[in-house]
């Protein structure tokens, strides 16, 4: 479905929850500000934006992701690209950690606002990205399920990562509300990640050990989310606190992008 925009550029959405792909802007060249207004208003909209064929540069990547938020430079990230400190660059065989669902940045506060990757390598097949609405996943809880949330938090191990996939034993935690209000739009929803540790606020531990697994797999709902597939040069933008998010691990082969953070 094409929405009709007064903008300079074409929407094309990519499901009836989330998601589009956005036709007729070269990031590279930079945007004026009337454009880059029309493209903060269908990121909130929209929450993942696809640009195809941009082919950016890592300092185009930052240009471009300063659109929307300012990047966010990782405190421990060992794979920064040599030419920009805020690129933090992969090059892998397979999705590893990422292949679960999960939202970036839960080991601080608050969590980072966005995230966007730039492709450089990906398979010929396979190696598709799943995002799914929290919102709209906290939409379709019942009333009552949705009162008793607004007290309930998450526990995430402080640990931020090194750019590695070897994390040591959980020593420090940090909470984070399970029901989150959007900055932009002041709209609620689910805010949580496969890493949960247990859920805290008012409930048992034991009441804790039921309600997350099920939080967890109603969130992962296919009613609630959008795929989408990769050719070397597409850039993808995501809302970090509106949406999480899943790398298929169905790829033999080199898969390399880079990735730049915001907020």
């Amino acid at each position: 479905m094409t929405t009709a925009r007064t903008a300079p550029y074409e929407v094309r959405q990519a499901s009836p929850v989330l998601g589009a792909e956005i036709v007729g802007v070269n990031l590279g060249s930079g945007v004026d500000e009337a454009t880059a207004q029309a493209l903060r208003e269908d990121f909130w909209a929209h929450k993942v934006l696809v640009f195809r064929g941009q082919h950016l540069s890592p300092a185009a990547h930052v240009r471009a992701v300063r659109i929307f938020d300012e990047p966010f430079d990782h405190p421990t990230w060992l794979r920064r690209h040599e030419d920009n400190r805020l690129v933090y660059t992969f090059d892998l065989e397979k999705a590893g950690a990422a292949s679960t669902w999960h939202v970036g940045g839960v080991w601080r506060t608050p969590p980072f606002n966005l995230e966007s990757l730039t492709y450089q390598v990906v398979p010929e097949v396979g190696g598709h990205t799943l995002w799914a609405d929290l919102q709209a996943a906290y939409d379709g809880l019942s009333e009552p399920f949705r009162r008793l949330l607004q007290s309930v938090s998450a526990v995430y191990d402080v640990y931020p990562g090194d750019g590695t996939y070897n994390r040591p034993p959980v020593t420090e935690t940090v909470e984070h509300p399970v029901v989150r209000t959007h900055r932009h739009t002041g709209r609620e929803g689910l805010f949580l990640s496969s890493s949960a540790l247990r859920l805290t606020g008012g409930i048992s531990a034991a009441e804790g050990e039921a309600l997350l697994p099920f939080l967890l797999k109603h969130a992962s709902s296919p009613n609630y989310t959008v795929s989408f597939g990769w050719k070397p040069g597409d850039f993808v933008i995501w809302d970090n606190q509106a949406t999480w998010h899943f790398a298929v691990n169905d790829y033999d082969g080199p898969r390399a992008y880079r990735k730049v953070i915001g907020g």
